[in-house]
């Protein structure tokens, strides 16, 4: 069963969190899927994937093959690019979360729905017996974990 991530966001944006956290993922290997909830979200992201560092580049896609990327962006259920990690944002929804290794639940500590959200699928992971842990920003914009 798939470990569930919880990042809870309270200084930096979504687009300046999220690339590092995929270049983790392909540094360990794996490949990863993003699921957003608007197409609009999706862009943003990805224009945010291939400009957040100068010295990076996050191999990913949002058209096409989805077989052929390491990193694809969606807003579809399912697991195209045999991911090992899922990163939902936006209030995405998690689905069947049992084809990958982990799922990272991304939200906004500053939105009081997201923050609602997060705390109703803390609750229900925990309540299905789901591995949860919850990672939190420092100051200094490194990931602790809470819990």
């Amino acid at each position: 069963m798939a470990e569930l991530w919880f990042y809870h966001l309270e200084r930096s944006e979504l687009e300046r969190a999220l690339p590092p956290l995929l270049e983790k993922c392909l540094q360990r290997g794996w490949r990863a899927l993003v699921r957003a909830s608007t197409p609009e979200r999706l862009e943003q992201l990805d224009e945010a994937i291939w400009t957040f560092r100068d010295d990076s580049f996050v191999p990913h896609g949002r058209e096409g093959d989805p077989a052929r990327q390491p990193v694809w962006l969606t807003l579809d259920a399912g697991n195209p690019n045999n991911a090992q990690a899922l990163f939902l944002v936006d209030s995405a929804e998690p689905g069947d979360i049992s084809t990958f290794e982990r799922a990272c639940l991304m939200f906004d500590g500053r939105d009081e729905r997201a923050l609602e959200l997060a705390r109703s699928r803390w609750k229900q992971a925990r309540e299905a017996g789901v591995a949860a842990s919850y990672w939190r920003e420092s100051a200094s914009g490194r990931w602790e974990k809470q819990g």
